[in-house]
């Protein structure tokens, strides 16, 4: 899935000027535009493994062949950026866990003093999209809602509201825009894909029609799709995911972040207690935080097709009380297992790196 890094910058480059996808604001010179394109050199030597390490991997191996499912596990020291994993390399649909990216790109934007997150914003109903999206009943309400940057992305990220992340990323740029910063900070293991729009659409075996926004439509549209169109479909997102990440390129990068290597100190902060009020997902890696640990997250949740489910993510930095912070990721391409047995496997990632910090601690101690 990963294609040659020049390759990529030049299709990057070519969209930019192409469809006139910059950035809304003052315009940028061209060498300005070039730095931001530019990938940033990040020399990384991903530590060996000690013997309690090894452990911890051992457990998150024997999480994951015990789950009925496809899954990719992975848990990485922020500080060591020593990576445990399990099935750790494959690419998974991320689902909303891609609005991670749009908010990481339009906070670059802001340390470049390219975009003031209180530029006022109005969504009316030609911005409304698919699925969850409760901006959508204000606007039926008010015809229009008027609000700022940083409410959308509070809202993207804290509600995975579809439709507050698609305005945030027509803001930043686009598509390309997120790719363009993913490429130019070094995030390995991870592409952005596009919008909710068009990826949800293309998963039902749909073209997207702005009539899919109102009520049932969208639902009801998809159900006269042929089973054997929507299979083909549903079967091509999975085998090649659009929104394709793996569990420790997206644990790495989540270090990464925590460490401030992708944003300054101020938007660094602000994303991660933006995403410690995360609100979906209570019972997924949340589920086994103990008292006194926190963690920032996001979750993604695909849609289901003859009982499969494509897509049940939740990724995120958990921080010990003393203030050790570990990335974690767990990403599910497929299965069709209960609710509970997927919260219950989440959880025991959660536990089980929380065994190994208060182990390694009281190690250290005595």
């Amino acid at each position: 899935m990963t294609r040659p890094l020049v390759t990529l910058t030049l299709l990057i480059v070519s969209a930019f000027f192409l469809l006139g996808t910059c950035v809304q604001g003052p315009a940028e010179s061209a060498a300005e535009f070039e730095r931001r394109i530019t990938p940033e050199e990040v020399v990384e030597e991903e530590p060996e493994l000690d013997a309690r390490q090894e452990m911890l991997e051992a457990r998150l191996q024997q999480i994951g062949e015990g789950f009925a499912g496809e899954v990719g596990i992975a848990a990485v020291e922020v500080a060591s950026g020593a990576t445990m994993a399990y099935n750790g390399d494959r690419p998974f649909p991320q689902q909303s866990v891609s609005k991670l990216w749009v908010s990481l790109t339009a906070l670059d934007l802001v340390d470049e003093g390219a975009l003031d997150l209180s530029e006022p914003v109005a969504i009316r109903r030609e911005d409304l999209t698919v699925f969850y999206q409760p901006i959508r009943d204000i606007v039926r309400t008010r015809g229009v809602f008027r609000t700022d940057y940083r409410d959308l992305m509070e809202r993207a990220l804290t509600q995975s509201d579809n439709t507050a992340n698609d305005r945030l990323l027509r803001r930043v740029g686009g598509t390309q825009a997120v790719e363009a910063f993913m490429r130019r900070k070094g995030i390995e293991g991870v592409q952005f894909g596009t919008d909710e729009r068009s990826k949800q659409s293309a998963i039902a075996g749909l073209d997207w029609r702005p009539s899919y926004s109102i009520g049932r439509n969208f639902y009801e549209a998809r159900d006269r799709v042929p089973d054997d169109r929507r299979r083909e479909a549903f079967e091509d997102y999975l085998d090649d995911p659009i929104d394709g990440a793996s569990a420790s390129g997206m644990a790495q990068a989540l270090a990464r972040l925590a460490r401030g290597e992708l944003l300054s100190p101020r938007s660094t902060e602000f994303i991660l207690s933006t995403l410690e009020n995360t609100k979906s997902g209570p019972k997924r890696l949340k589920g086994g935080v103990p008292s006194g640990w926190s963690i920032a997250h996001k979750t993604g949740t695909g849609q289901v097709f003859d009982g499969d489910q494509s897509g049940y993510n939740d990724v995120g930095v958990l921080t010990a009380p003393d203030g050790t912070q570990y990335a974690l990721a767990v990403m599910i391409a497929r299965t069709r297992t209960s609710y509970a047995a997927r919260f219950e496997m989440m959880q025991s990632v959660t536990r089980a790196v929380v065994e190994y910090h208060e182990a390694r601690m009281a190690s250290e101690t005595t």
